[in-house]
């Protein structure tokens, strides 16, 4: 396929303004997060606290008049703030520190959290609680693709049937959360039956032989897959029999089925193919979403996965941890889409790279 010029200039006008988009988002990211510079009043304030503690509780300066005690206080508070940085004004530390680091990915050291490891490098803590997350969010968010890709043809073929006119009443059961799902599905089988686990990534204490550790681990995901399953399912169904139907409806299909082509073929060259574009787009997102895992179901679940520790941090909080997050997904998203504009050229005939 011939690229020209005018799609390339398009493509770097579109990653210029993806870029743009991200910075943007990250840095409003930064100001909630830290509430506008007021959770760094509360940081200060803490570390003021615990620095006079420490210098009042020293039997080396109970001997020393009060003022003189104070002006040690002032002295090591002063540094402790110079050190971490707190001591420039919020705006300019927000752009030339938080901002700088996250476009960067030098994400920097957490304030409170710590990894398994006990490093407090937010790199590492994200890099240990990401795998648990693609495990659960990344499976979950595959299979309900293919679940509902398969019955949202399945139901267009069938469109108007029994069975079609029942899974599409029950499209309201998906504005229920995964994690209220979640929630009915331990009380069922943890709390009531007692054949699976309440939460957590392992029994404890973990198995040491591998198969035993990995079956372990599997036995834990079936309760909060089973609740994203069944939050999604429904949903996604509809819209999967819904794209199937629009594009079933078209013109060139009625003309195809004049000329006498067969219906399988029909479906794959003249359904399936133009839905494309809309399905990948979806799925791609989708993805890209799941690796930032879901926080109330895995707090809901006590999954180690990021949606977690996203919640720990806001709990803290931990403002390196919530924006190395928010880097990170932002440049993913930002990658995906553009990925995707150049998908769309070669899976789509009826785009046109000399038109951009």
């Amino acid at each position: 396929m011939r690229i020209s010029k005018s799609f390339v200039k398009y493509i770097l006008k579109r990653a210029i303004i993806l870029y743009l988009t991200a910075v943007i988002a990250i840095y409003i990211t930064i100001v909630i997060a830290d509430a506008g510079g007021y959770i760094d009043k509360i940081i200060k304030s803490s570390i003021y606290v615990d620095i006079a503690m420490k210098i009042r509780g020293n039997p080396l300066y109970s001997q020393l008049p009060l003022s003189e005690v104070n002006k040690i206080i002032k002295a090591e508070y002063e540094k402790a703030i110079k050190r971490l940085g707190l001591d420039q004004p919020f705006l300019i530390r927000s752009i030339k520190v938080y901002l700088k680091n996250a476009l960067t990915l030098n994400l920097g050291r957490a304030m409170y959290m710590t990894s398994d490891s006990g490093s407090r490098q937010v790199r590492i803590i994200l890099l240990e609680r990401l795998p648990q997350t693609i495990l659960l969010f990344t499976t979950a968010t595959v299979l309900i693709f293919l679940i509902t890709l398969f019955c949202g043809l399945k139901l267009s073929r069938t469109y108007g049937s029994r069975i079609d006119k029942i899974l599409t009443s029950l499209t309201p059961l998906s504005a229920i959360p995964g994690w209220f799902y979640g929630i009915i599905l331990i009380m069922i089988f943890a709390s009531w039956l007692h054949i699976l686990p309440y939460g957590g990534l392992v029994d404890a204490p973990p198995p040491r032989n591998p198969i035993l550790y990995a079956l372990s681990v599997l036995k834990h995901m079936i309760l909060p897959l089973a609740a994203w399953i069944i939050a999604g399912f429904f949903i996604g169904t509809y819209s999967m029999r819904m794209l199937f139907l629009i594009y079933s409806t078209e013109d060139y299909v009625e003309v195809a089925y004049a000329k006498g082509l067969s219906a399988k073929d029909i479906e794959r060259k003249y359904i399936l193919k133009p839905a494309l574009p809309p399905i990948i787009t979806n799925f791609a997102l989708s993805v890209i979403a799941s690796w930032t895992g879901a926080i109330i179901t895995e707090t809901v679940f006590n999954w180690p996965g990021l949606g977690l520790a996203l919640y720990q941090a806001i709990q803290y909080p931990d403002i390196p941890v919530i924006v190395g997050v928010t880097a990170i997904y932002a440049y993913l998203l930002m990658i995906t889409v553009l990925i995707l504009d150049i998908v769309y050229a070669i899976v789509d005939p009826r785009i046109r790279l000399e038109g951009g």
